[in-house]
């Protein structure tokens, strides 16, 4: 059997802190929230989980939120299963990383995620598309830079 890095080499290039911009766009391209980040991407190595991302944001009102996403690889694919979210995660292309995932507490609600990894491995562009009762409401727009 393959590790997940054999088997996902794309995600296993995104490995590593990233720092960067959330901007949140309405319908019409209005921003509606704007906040920093800094995301660690890890592959645990005492077998807990297969992944295992953390994610800080920092508002400029001083509002700060942490989550942890633990998941485990099977079939080809990233699947999350949290208190707070239920997704999965696969690879396109050589630079492309799709995830699916809904808000446990949000009914008729999801999201797909479009991340792209440069070719030097050091920025990551990320498109999020929120859907309610299969209607796109908004989108999140996500620059980051490896953290050096």
């Amino acid at each position: 059997m393959s590790s997940i890095r054999d088997a996902m080499p794309v995600l296993a290039r995104h490995e590593g802190d990233w720092v960067g911009t959330y901007s949140v766009l309405d319908l019409e391209g209005r921003m509606i929230d704007k906040h920093t980040s800094h995301l660690t991407c890890q592959f645990p190595t005492d077998g807990s989980y297969d992944y295992y991302q953390i994610n800080r944001y920092k508002w400029a009102d001083g509002k700060r939120e942490e989550h942890r996403f633990p998941a485990i690889y099977q079939d080809q694919k990233l699947w999350f299963d949290t208190d707070r979210i239920q997704g999965e995660a696969w690879e396109a292309d050589g630079a492309t990383l799709i995830l699916k995932f809904s808000y446990k507490t949000v009914a008729d609600f999801y999201l797909y995620e479009m991340i792209q990894i440069s070719p030097c491995n050091n920025y990551r562009a990320r498109t999020w598309h929120w859907f309610k009762n299969h209607q796109l409401f908004q989108r999140t727009l996500i620059q980051e830079e490896r953290l050096r």
